[in-house]
């Protein structure tokens, strides 16, 4: 399988941040379940919150899996 990359595109292994889309797709969650884990777990330190758009810190997230259980 070949990856593409876009010119001028960071990619989503590199990114600081994810949106809900990019982080169900890179930690392999369905929707329901990210969307339940940022209300969740809010206060955690790995969800970052502009309005309405919502994006999850990638290495804190990762972190947060690690110690977790739960998930």
């Amino acid at each position: 399988m070949m990856i593409v990359i876009k010119p001028n595109t960071v990619p989503i292994w590199e990114k600081f941040a994810l949106t809900i889309n990019e982080a169900t797709e890179y930690f392999n969650l369905g929707e329901k379940k990210m969307r339940y884990l940022v209300n969740e777990y809010s206060d955690s330190g790995f969800v970052l919150q502009n309005g309405t758009k919502i994006l999850i810190k990638r290495k804190k997230f990762e972190e947060f899996l690690n110690e977790t259980s739960m998930v």
